[in-house]
């Protein structure tokens, strides 16, 4: 009797990992090579809108630096500190950046006087806490990957959500699903 309850169980548990990764599979679906957004991914949108909102509410003005970018904007950008005068920015070249997909956007704050800035320990709002990192952090609970997690490269200024989906499986047309709550 106990063996066919822990049979019984496992095969629901091996049944329902069918079912989830049926689930996130749909989730995505293809487009033709080379068939790029024209905008932010909807959910991307909207969780930046709710980003700027929140930061505001701490009296952060958030400003999005970058958001979607076209393969030449990329390249670009990444011959920056190579080929181009200026740092080395970024190790992404065209096609091989969330940005390229509509699923990146990158911020910067605004200071009382107008000023852009990308300070990393400034506190306008005199709380204790660094406006960027309370900005970075309001971010993750909005579920955003921040660049100044990555281990290798940091991106402080870069937010990007994934929806599972590699780059590689980015370039070979797969894309994120658009739920129709969104539109």
């Amino acid at each position: 009797m106990v063996w066919f309850v822990f049979l019984a169980f496992a095969g629901g548990l091996f049944f329902y990992s069918l079912i989830e990764t049926q689930d996130q599979r749909s989730n995505i679906y293809e487009v033709e090579e080379g068939n790029l957004p024209s905008q932010l991914h909807p959910t991307v949108e909207k969780k930046k809108d709710e980003l700027i909102e929140r930061a505001a509410e701490k009296n952060i003005d958030v400003v999005i630096t970058d958001g979607l970018r076209t393969i030449e904007e990329q390249e670009e950008i990444y011959e920056r500190g190579r080929s181009a005068k200026g740092n080395v920015v970024s190790y992404a070249k065209g096609g091989e950046s969330y940005h390229n997909y509509g699923l990146a956007i990158d911020f910067a704050l605004r200071t009382d006087a107008g000023d852009i800035v990308w300070d990393l320990e400034r506190d306008d709002n005199e709380n204790g806490k660094a406006d960027w990192m309370e900005v970075a952090d309001t971010a993750k609970e909005l579920g955003f990957e921040w660049g100044g997690d990555w281990s290798s490269f940091k991106d402080y200024p870069h937010l990007q959500m994934d929806f599972g989906l590699s780059i590689r499986q980015l370039q070979n047309g797969k894309r994120p699903r658009v739920d129709p709550i969104e539109n």
